[in-house]
C-alpha cells in the first residue's frame, strides 16, 4: 500500500501555473483511474483533470481559487483498500483494483468540494457541514439549482452567464433543462438589463468584478473610516491576466493603424434570411457574421500580407506570408475575452463554416475551448455590433498583423440611384500592423470585404 502524490501537470504549451477552480473529490472519496479530479483554470481555458492514480483520496493540498505553479503537488491519494487517507504522502505506483466505497459523509473530512456521479449528495450533505478554506458555502453554490433537471454542464453555463435554474422554462423530452433554455433566458435578460436608469449613489468609483470563476474579493486589511465599503480589489490571474498581457505586448509592439468605411449590408441580411429558410441550413445557426467570416476569407486571399506576422529572427526580423486562414473569433465569455479560431478556414464550404462558428461560440461559451483552439490564429473578426456599437479600432492579436470589426447592421437612410431608401447598414473597421502592410493594402482588403457585404454574389467568384 502506497500514497502517491499528483502533481499539477502541463496542460498547455507553456503553461506555468494554473488556478483550482473547483475540486471534484473530497477526502474519503474512491476514484478510479480517468475519474476528473479537479477543474483548474490556465490563461485561457479551463480544464478538468483526470486522476493516474486509483484509490482513496487523501489530502487536498491546495484550496479553491489559489493560484499554484506547474508541478506542484495537489492532492493526495491512497492505494489499496483500508489505507489512512491521513498517512504522509509519498510518490509511487498506482494499484489499480476494485475501488473500495466511499467513506461515510459524516466521519469528519473537512471537504473543500464536491463531485460529480453516485457520491455527489453525500458530498454536498457534508459541505452543509463542514466547508474547507476559502470555499463558499454549498447553499450558495447549489441554491439556483435545486428540484432543476440539468446536467452538470448546464449548471456550469447557467452559473457562468448568471441565470438562475430556477426560473428557467425547460423544454428537454424529460422535462429537463437544455443549452437552448440557459442560453435563451440569458439572451431575454440582457434585452431588459438597462430599461430602468439607476439613480446616482454616494459612491464615486467601483470596480466592476470579476466573473465568478475569478478568486474572491481581498479587501484592505484596515481601510480608512471613510473608505470602507467605497473600494475593492480583485486579484489580476487567468483570462484577464492574458488578455492584459497580450493587448499591452500587442500595444506597445506593433504600430496600429485602423480604417473603417460604411457599408449598405441589405443584400447580405438578404441572404442571411435565405439561408435560415434553406433545409440545408435547417440544424445551424446563420448570422451576418457567417458572410462576414466568408469575405475576410476572400479579402485575405488578394491581399495576403494581411494574414501575415512579423517575426523577430537572429539574422533580423522576417515576415511570413500564410497561404491559409485560421481565421479567429474574438468571443465574449463568463469567463474574459477569448480568441479561438477556426483551422484552415479557407478550405470550408459555407455550411461547415457555419458549423465551426457555432461549434466555436458554445464550447467558448461553456469555457470549454482548449489551449489548442487559441493558437496558431493568423487574422481575427470581432463583432462588436453584437454589443449595439457602430465601430472601433480593435488592438490586434499577438502573432497576426490584422484585425477586422464588424459593426451592428440597423436601418438607416441611404442614397441609392439619387434617391434617399431605408437600407441595412453597418460599418467595417480594420486595425493592421504598420510593419507588415501599408495603408494602401489594408485599404484594398477592408474595401474588398465591404464589397462582400454589399453583393455576396461575389463570393461566387
Amino acid at each position: 500500500m502506497s500514497t502517491q502524490t499528483f502533481v499539477l501537470p502541463d496542460v498547455g504549451e507553456g503553461l506555468t501555473e494554473a488556478e483550482i477552480v473547483q475540486w471534484r473529490v473530497a477526502p474519503g472519496d474512491t476514484v478510479a483511474v480517468n475519474d476528473v479530479l479537479v477543474e483548474i483554470e490556465t490563461a485561457k481555458s479551463l480544464v478538468e483533470l483526470p486522476s493516474p492514480f486509483s484509490g482513496t483520496v487523501g489530502e487536498l493540498l491546495v484550496a479553491e481559487g489559489d493560484t499554484v505553479d506547474v508541478g506542484a503537488p495537489i492532492i493526495t491519494i491512497a492505494s489499496g483498500a483500508g489505507v489512512d487517507a491521513s498517512s504522509p504522502a509519498t510518490v509511487g505506483q498506482s494499484e489499480h483494483g476494485a475501488p473500495a466505497e466511499p467513506a461515510d459523509a459524516g466521519e469528519g473530512a473537512v471537504l473543500v468540494g464536491y463531485g460529480t456521479g453516485g457520491h455527489a449528495q453525500s458530498r454536498r450533505r457534508t459541505l452543509r457541514q463542514a466547508q474547507g478554506p476559502g470555499v463558499a458555502p454549498a447553499e450558495e453554490r447549489v441554491a439556483a439549482s435545486v428540484g432543476v433537471v440539468a446536467k452538470p454542464p448546464i449548471r456550469k453555463l447557467a452559473r457562468d452567464l448568471g441565470v438562475d435554474l430556477a426560473v428557467v422554462t425547460p423544454s428537454g423530452p424529460a422535462g429537463e433543462v437544455t443549452r437552448e433554455d440557459v442560453v435563451k433566458h440569458a439572451s431575454q435578460a440582457s434585452v431588459f438589463r438597462n430599461i430602468e436608469t439607476p439613480e446616482w449613489g454616494d459612491v464615486r468609483e467601483e470596480t466592476i468584478p470579476a466573473p465568478a470563476r475569478v478568486a474572491p474579493v481581498v479587501a484592505p486589511a484596515t481601510p480608512a473610516p471613510d473608505a470602507a465599503g467605497r473600494e475593492e480589489t480583485i486579484a489580476v490571474k487567468g483570462v484577464r491576466k492574458a488578455t492584459s498581457s497580450a493587448m499591452v505586448q500587442s500595444a506597445y509592439s506593433a504600430p496600429h493603424v485602423s480604417v473603417w468605411t460604411d457599408v449598405d449590408a441589405t443584400r447580405t441580411m438578404e441572404l442571411v434570411k435565405r439561408l435560415k429558410a434553406s433545409p440545408d441550413f435547417a440544424d445551424i445557426r446563420v448570422s451576418p457574421l457567417l458572410i462576414m467570416a466568408r469575405a475576410v476569407i476572400w479579402a485575405a486571399r488578394r491581399t495576403p500580407m494581411v494574414n501575415a506576422a512579423w517575426v523577430d529572427a537572429e539574422g533580423g526580423a522576417e515576415i511570413r506570408v500564410r497561404r491559409y486562414v485560421n481565421l479567429g473569433i474574438a468571443a465574449a465569455t463568463p469567463r474574459g475575452l477569448l480568441v479561438p479560431n477556426i483551422k484552415d478556414a479557407q478550405d470550408l464550404s459555407m455550411r461547415e463554416l457555419a458549423k465551426a462558428l457555432e461549434k466555436l461560440t458554445l464550447t467558448a461559451r461553456e469555457g470549454k475551448t482548449s489551449p489548442a483552439d487559441q493558437q496558431g490564429g493568423t487574422i481575427t473578426i470581432t463583432n462588436i455590433g453584437v454589443f449595439g456599437m457602430d465601430a472601433g479600432t480593435p488592438i490586434i492579436n499577438p502573432g497576426e498583423s490584422g484585425i477586422v470589426a464588424l459593426g451592428t447592421i440597423r436601418q438607416k437612410p441611404w442614397v441609392v440611384d439619387g434617391e434617399v431608401r431605408p437600407r441595412f447598414v453597418t460599418t467595417v473597421a480594420g486595425s493592421f500592423d504598420h510593419r507588415v502592410i501599408d495603408g494602401d493594402g489594408m485599404s484594398r482588403f477592408i474595401a474588398d470585404v465591404a464589397s462582400i457585404l454589399e453583393e455576396p454574389a461575389l463570393l461566387l467568384d
